[in-house]
């Protein structure tokens, strides 16, 4: 049976609840990206993962949702390795959204987020009422109701990431997992974005996400996981990976870690 590892090195079973990682390793090629990488994603939890550029964070996620294969390890929901789930059902539990999702031209936001029934649909299930509460949840929830019928390539980057999270959200999953899905968005749209996502995070999902801006992931998640070359160097509470230290030894960025003065969270600061 495989097993995950806490931060304080006990080792926990993997029966343990949540979305655990152990010893994972992936390659490109024939070159190691992910070496050996051990997570644990507690259920209820909004887990930001940061890091330099091509440090293997969206390897990691992508892994963690079974898009990649692993070259080595395990990776298990609730005990049970993803590997052997059925698609489908581990679909029912686990959302991807991937970088840079694309949408089929002229698609309208409705007909796109609708798409996120599909692990609930079948050849032999029609569509049901449940389906279109689903659905109008999904919109309501992210603020697009009024835009149903809108093209989806017509909407600004802000509406258009809202309704990519629709999509996820539509799909009713427990775990939400997000490739930077605040990229490219301006600073006000990155903090509705990261609001909706710790929004979702109270009502029970599990929130785990890929995030470039240090301050924000220690604003609105509840923990950090920090790579660096392919390989996990910290993880817990922000104020406890969050550190000057950390910053200097990941980054190559000599900074101060001070007390944000709204959140009372780590704010780093560059000298």
């Amino acid at each position: 049976m495989a097993e995950t590892t806490h931060r304080d090195g006990r080792a926990a079973s993997a029966s343990e609840p949540g979305l655990h990682a152990r010893a994972v390793r992936v390659s490109y090629d024939r070159r190691e990206v992910l070496h050996g990488v051990d997570l644990g994603i507690t259920p209820g939890t909004f887990t930001a993962i940061i890091g330099p550029n091509a440090c293997g964070k969206s390897t990691l996620l992508r892994s963690m949702a079974r898009v990649l294969p692993l070259a080595g390890g395990h990776i298990t929901l609730d005990g049970n390795e993803i590997h052997r789930l059925p698609s489908r059902k581990l679909a029912l539990r686990l959302g991807l959204l991937p970088q840079s999702a694309t949408a089929p031209d002229g698609i309208t936001v409705a007909d796109l987020v609708s798409r996120g029934r599909s692990p609930h649909t079948g050849p032999l299930r029609q569509w049901s009422n449940d389906d279109e509460a689903a659905i109008s949840a999904a919109l309501r929830a992210t603020g697009v109701t009024e835009l149903a019928q809108a093209r989806v390539d017509e909407l600004s980057g802000g509406q258009r990431q809202r309704v990519w999270i629709a999509l996820l959200l539509a799909q009713q999953t427990e775990y939400m997992l997000l490739d930077e899905p605040t990229t490219y968005l301006d600073v006000s749209h990155q903090f509705e974005v990261l609001r909706l996502l710790q929004g979702f995070k109270r009502d029970g999902k599990t929130v785990v996400t890929v995030l470039h801006d240090l301050n924000q992931a220690a604003r609105f998640a509840d923990r950090l996981v920090a790579m660096k070359d392919g390989r996990v160097v910290s993880q817990g509470a922000p104020e406890e990976v969050l550190t000057a230290d950390l910053v200097t030894e990941v980054f190559g960025l000599p900074c101060l870690v001070v007390p944000d003065p709204v959140t009372g969270t780590p704010m780093m600061v560059a000298r």
